[in-house]
């Protein structure tokens, strides 16, 4: 199983959601779900997917 980590892209240190299983992405609005169901919505844009490094960065 692939899980993704999701990074601030300005601070990459800032991580907001671990665990990621799934990614969607609905105009500005991009819903991240991670292995246990919760779901975080965030405003901004996916620049940037390692599927096999499991990082995401999102600009918000």
């Amino acid at each position: 199983m692939c899980l993704s980590t999701a990074f601030k892209d300005s601070t990459p240190e800032e991580v907001l959601m671990e665990f990621v299983q799934s990614v969607k992405v609905e105009g500005e609005n991009i819903t991240l779900t991670d292995m246990m169901g919760e779901q975080k919505t965030i405003k901004g844009q996916l620049t940037y997917a390692d599927l096999t490094g499991a990082v995401l960065k999102i600009k918000c």
